[in-house]
């Protein structure tokens, strides 16, 4: 690979863990600074598709208006570049969370993974910009031996409830 595609692949990587990071942190701003002023779309996982800036940077805001926590654990990322466009496939294992309890403790948490596609474009600025996101969620089946009751010992990874995008 080339001093130049490498240097591409390391910029969409840290574009897409700015995306991330952005949701993280409940940063509307920072989020829309990372998507295209173009046509733009989004599938979050159960929902319609979204097109428009408007309508994507919109859910996002409810999203996140309606998420006490959220934290990604990007697993199985793979990126690959083709001119001014970089597809990125990734796992998302998400963890997220409701409001705190009562006495001040944290609320209950819930896991869940999606499978996600991000396709990036290169803006006239240079800088990769997120053109559309895809989630889709993955259904995992408890092991029935596993004494915590998740898969692979992940108790509450199971596909389930959560918030995810």
């Amino acid at each position: 690979m080339s001093g130049e595609a490498r240097t591409d692949v390391e910029a969409v990587e840290a574009a897409n863990a700015a995306l991330y990071d952005a949701v993280e942190r409940g940063d509307l701003d920072a989020l829309a600074e990372n998507w295209l002023h173009d046509e733009i779309s989004v599938v979050h996982p159960g929902w319609p598709v979204l097109s428009g800036r408007d309508e994507v940077l919109r859910s996002y805001a409810l999203i996140m208006a309606n998420t006490e926590y959220i934290q990604f654990f990007l697993t199985d990322v793979e990126v690959s570049v083709m001119g001014d466009t970089a597809l990125v496939t990734c796992t998302e294992n998400i963890l997220s969370g409701g409001p705190a309890e009562e006495d001040g403790s944290a609320g209950p948490l819930v896991g869940g993974l999606v499978v996600a596609t991000n396709v990036f474009r290169r803006a006239e600025d240079g800088k990769w910009r997120v053109w559309a996101h895809h989630g889709s969620p993955v259904l995992v089946e408890e092991d029935e031996d596993d004494e915590d009751g998740g898969p692979d010992g992940l108790d509450g990874i199971d596909g389930e409830g959560g918030t995810v995008l």
